[in-house]
């Protein structure tokens, strides 16, 4: 993808929550309850962590259980808004998660959920882990989620852009595709085959911990997680 057409994403993805921020926040009020094992496998009490991407701070109640010392940071100032108001205790930031104001190693974990399946292109999510890595501690620990399709309707969008992809139709990647939010408009997501979050994360600078799907008790949703340490320079 090229980057002017990637950035165009970013800045509309942006856009989009913007103008969804409210019925966003209305069915995303609380956090995946079947997410709830990473912070207590992977938090301990004083960690500070950033919850990347934190959106109107739904999961900032697992982190709060966890007695973390917790920042949240979201390039939405409307879901910020919102965020600040639900849980005023809470320091939450306006950030680019490309450009994080934050200082080198800075944090002891980050999380990420549900973030990272949202940045358009392969240069521009390694310019997002390299980010992460900068505010990471020596051997400090990324925790993130994308989504895994299983529904019929993913798979059929996957299956449209592939197509328009073969016949030149799509300036998005393999694996790209935009999500209708009822008639208001269309999310960009990608979709990660096979290795490729793995892959992408060793080649970032991040040794693997651990790697596995996490599903709802209706199996109606699925999620891949991913933990991952901090390479120290050699």
């Amino acid at each position: 993808m090229e980057e002017e057409y990637a950035r165009h994403l970013l800045e509309k993805t942006k856009q989009d929550y913007t103008l969804i921020a409210r019925d966003f926040s209305r069915t995303r009020k609380s956090p995946w309850p079947e997410t709830e094992f990473l912070f207590e496998e992977y938090l301990e009490p004083g960690d500070k962590v950033l919850d990347l991407g934190c959106g109107n701070g739904r999961y900032y109640p697992f982190f709060r259980k966890e007695d973390a010392v917790y920042f949240g940071a979201d390039n939405s100032q409307s879901l910020i808004e919102i965020a600040r108001k639900r849980f005023p205790e809470a320091n939450f930031f306006i950030e680019d998660a490309l450009e994080l104001s934050f200082p080198n190693e800075f944090f002891d974990k980050v999380f990420s959920v549900a973030v990272f399946h949202q940045i358009p292109s392969r240069s521009l999510r390694f310019r997002f882990l390299a980010e992460v890595k900068r505010v990471l501690k020596n051997k400090g620990l990324l925790v993130l989620t994308v989504w895994r399709f299983n529904r019929f309707r993913e798979l059929m969008l996957l299956f449209k852009y592939t197509w328009l992809k073969v016949i030149g139709k799509s300036k998005m990647d393999w694996g790209d595709i935009l999500v209708p939010w009822g008639d208001k408009t269309e999310r960009y997501y990608h979709y990660f085959y096979g290795k490729e979050l793995k892959d992408a994360l060793e080649e970032a600078g991040f040794r693997v911990v651990k790697l596995g799907i996490a599903e709802n008790q209706r199996e109606t949703r699925q999620n891949t997680y991913i933990a991952a340490r901090k390479l120290t320079a050699k």
